[in-house]
């Protein structure tokens, strides 16, 4: 077997290398979790690649091997992923629909299945045991969320995950997370696991009282805080409602509403920005759902910011990344961060990662999860 591309340093020292088995036609990736192999054919894009075997990171101890393992490079197995899922889904339950949380605190828009990305939003925004962290998520990626999920099992007080509207089933089968589980699973055992835990995220987060935070933004069917507190969340994204707007609305330059071009939710202006915020004795609404070039944006008289999270989106639109950390005043501070991976052609990255402290490390990995389109 020749190898197209020397082994790779990963986060941690996981070994990783993509081979050309010659004699059988195949692409073929080696990795600490497993060996995943094209079938013979022709190489159109990564997220047709039809995997035969994947074996999976054998079962740890808990969730701190399981964080050690993601880190790593090893998805979870199946059934370290049903046990996370139903762990969370229990802590969960017991939180509010506005989960409080108190500073100091690392607010983090959409992250896009952009896991070494995500690595490097930890390091950017601190250990998760100094800071508490509110993810305004749209994970969409087996590793990322995988991570997300277990860092809550792990620090249920540190972390709040946010419903984002591709937290659900229908755009899930849509944009590529149910084919990812089959792919690395070989069923689709693990999507509905994950898709179940969607049912139970919070819907909003609201810090020290005075910073609301939501996936998309506001709706005309909602005044208070209150009205958000008795929304039945345990169940698919409407395709309509409240539920449905505060998934799906995004800020524009007008007063009050207008129907929205995405087809659902609304777009929402200053005037009824600012009327919430009084109302509710809100400073700032965060929100995530749009890509911002520059990492982060405010408006309406700095009432509203749009916090984005995933670097260089799609690998191909340039963009900075952001996070947003308050102090224990409320004082603000957006770290930005740059990409670590670039695409090389649809089969490749080139990533940067981090052995823990400064040493940039340059990589050679085989992306196949690479979304192109």
């Amino acid at each position: 077997m020749q190898c197209v591309n020397p082994p790779v340093l990963l986060v941690g020292g996981d070994l990783k290398a993509r081979c050309l088995s010659r004699s059988e036609g195949r692409v073929v990736e080696v990795t600490s979790s497993g060996v995943y192999c094209q079938k013979e054919g022709s190489m159109t894009s990564v997220s047709d690649v039809a995997l035969e075997e994947v074996k999976p990171a054998s079962s740890g101890s808990g969730p701190d091997q399981w964080i050690e393992n993601l880190r790593n490079g090893k998805v979870l197995s199946e059934l370290e992923l049903k046990q996370v899922c139903e762990m969370v889904k229990l802590l969960l339950i017991e939180e509010s629909n506005v989960q409080p949380v108190s500073s100091p605190v690392t607010v983090c828009g959409d992250i896009h299945g952009q896991f070494f990305d995500l690595l490097e939003l930890f390091r950017c925004g601190g250990d998760i045991q100094d800071t508490n962290y509110v993810f305004m998520v749209r994970a969409a990626g087996v590793e990322t969320f995988e991570l997300l999920l277990c860092l809550k099992a792990r620090y249920p007080d540190r972390i709040t995950l946010l419903r984002g509207n591709h937290e659900c089933r229908q755009i899930t089968q849509v944009y590529g997370f149910y084919e990812e589980c089959v792919r690395k699973y070989g069923n689709a055992n693990p999507w509905k696991y994950c898709t179940d835990v969607f049912d139970y995220l919070n819907l909003a987060a609201i810090i020290d009282g005075r910073v609301l935070c939501v996936h998309g933004g506001l709706s005309p069917e909602l005044r208070t805080l209150d009205q958000i507190r008795t929304i039945e969340r345990q169940q698919e994204i409407p395709h309509e409602g409240s539920f449905c707007d505060l998934m799906w609305s995004d800020p524009e330059d007008i007063e009050t509403w207008a129907m929205s071009p995405r087809g659902a939710g609304y777009l929402f202006g200053a005037k009824v920005t600012q009327e919430f915020n009084q109302i509710n004795g809100l400073d700032l609404i965060c929100r995530a759902h749009q890509l911002v070039q520059e990492g982060y944006k405010y408006m309406f008289d700095n009432s509203l910011v749009t916090v984005w999270s995933a670097p260089n989106y799609c690998y191909r639109c340039g963009n900075v990344a952001a996070i947003l950390s308050f102090d224990e005043n409320l004082e603000r501070d957006f770290k930005l961060f740059r990409e670590l991976c670039y695409v090389v052609n649809e089969y490749e990255l080139i990533c940067t990662t981090y052995d823990g402290g400064e040493r940039g490390v340059t990589c050679t990995t085989w992306g196949s999860d690479i979304q192109l389109a």
